[in-house]
């Protein structure tokens, strides 16, 4: 092994390493970090790292320098085998062959803040998307990012094509091309489908803008959107169970995050959500349910992404739009869980899930019809066994919707494989 702290320069892109130049592999574990921009939290910073297990770290940025990587190798008390910084210039210095072995060869990827568009516009529908989504789905390494990069994390996202967008803009049109949204077609990260983060939030007033992003999910895609956000200074870290947990400086600063979801009813869309007029999401007052979560150093407060109802020192609050105008209160939680409640009404059980083999499918109605997709939509071959079982053995690891047809309706279920 040797030491390095070095500069390269390529025309495509700009390398700064620091560390081992000798590649290892080690015990990673899957995760997700996500900070709302502003300066680092170290300790979730320091959770991010002790996922590689002393591994590579690769940060994938297209603007600035080298700052992440003292901060990573020798600031925050975690041994690291290296990091090495990549700012890409283009969308060639992102398919480059060393660039994209270095990522395929990391246990950790971080994406720094800067322009999204920038990570959408030379990251996407080439070899760099298909090595993130490798190294997420197969390698199942840890990933994460801050402001920008928090914000192309979610499968659902905001690439800020057409520059940035205030939530005065966006709730008096929601349609505004200042709106540019991305539907499962990049990233695609276990526990953050159908989610849309945003970052800086109460900094910058973003809830207003947030709300029109999950209206207009819920509207183009006719099912129930949800939301992740960050207040500067604060971070979400999600284990490979989808708990959730929320590092801060609460009450030194006001470290919340928001998990959002459109309200589990048989009438979950918004009212008006058309081009030039007002966005009205009201659905008597509990248009959307929001856990509030404050962050402090030990992130002992969560939220549980496996259900979207349980979590910890957290509290719910119901927010709508009336005519372009936002509101927010308290609330109950949304009551949700589609495992347990719902499958209830109709006499249904799921099980396991997490799933690995085979997924239990119990119900008293007669002539059920199921259908099985993956993470992008797409129909997969699913048929019943002779025990009522369906059997998963050839399903990749990631996550999967089940949908039963029943004698008196239809339930979807979102499925996990480990």
């Amino acid at each position: 092994m040797f030491f390095i702290a070095s500069i390269s320069f390529s025309q495509n892109y700009t390398e700064y390493a620091t560390g081992s130049t000798t590649d290892i592999t080690t015990n990673h574990s899957f995760g997700i970090c996500m900070m709302g921009g502003s300066s680092e939290n170290d300790n979730a910073m320091r959770w991010f790292l002790n996922k590689t297990d002393g591994g590579d770290i690769v940060v994938l940025r297209a603007s600035g320098s080298d700052g992440y990587n003292d901060y990573m190798y020798s600031k925050l008390g975690v041994a690291i085998n290296s990091v090495t910084t990549f700012v890409i210039h283009n969308k060639d210095g992102a398919i480059d062959p060393y660039v994209l072995n270095k990522v395929t060869n990391a246990e950790g990827i971080w994406f720094a803040g800067g322009d999204q568009f920038n990570y959408v516009n030379y990251f996407k529908d080439n070899a760099m998307e298909d090595a993130l989504n490798a190294f997420i789905n197969t390698k199942k390494g840890v990933i994460g990012g801050t402001s920008a990069g928090m914000a192309i994390l979610g499968n659902y996202y905001f690439d800020a094509a057409n520059g940035s967008v205030t939530s005065e803009q966006a709730l008096e049109n929601p349609y505004t091309a200042r709106i540019s949204l991305g539907y499962n077609d990049f990233l695609d990260i276990p526990f953050l489908e159908s989610i849309v983060t945003d970052t800086h939030y109460d900094a910058r007033g973003r809830r207003g803008r947030h709300s029109v992003f999950l209206a207009r999910f819920a509207t183009d895609n006719s099912m129930r959107s949800f939301g992740i956000a960050c207040n500067e200074r604060t971070a979400v870290c999600i284990d490979n169970n989808g708990k959730a947990s929320v590092f801060g400086s609460y009450p030194n600063h006001d470290s919340y995050a928001y998990f959002l979801q459109a309200n589990c009813t048989e009438n979950f869309d918004p009212e008006t959500c058309v081009a030039s007029t007002p966005l009205t999401w009201d659905r008597n007052d509990e248009a959307i349910k929001v856990y509030k979560v404050s962050g402090n150093n030990t992130g002992e407060n969560y939220f549980d992404l496996s259900d979207w109802n349980t979590g910890s020192g957290g509290i719910w609050e119901n927010w709508y739009v009336e005519n372009g105008n936002f509101f927010n209160e308290g609330a109950t939680n949304p009551n949700c869980i589609l495992s347990i409640e719902e499958s209830q009404l109709n006499n249904v059980s799921i099980y396991p899930n997490p799933f690995a083999d085979v997924v239990n499918i119990e119900t008293n109605s007669k002539n059920v019809k199921l259908q099985l997709f993956d993470i992008n939509g797409k129909e997969l071959e699913a048929k019943f066994n002779k025990s009522n079982q369906l059997n998963t053995k050839n399903l990749a690891s990631g996550v999967y919707f089940l949908k039963l047809k029943l004698e008196n309706g239809e339930q979807t279920f979102k499925l996990i494989k480990e």
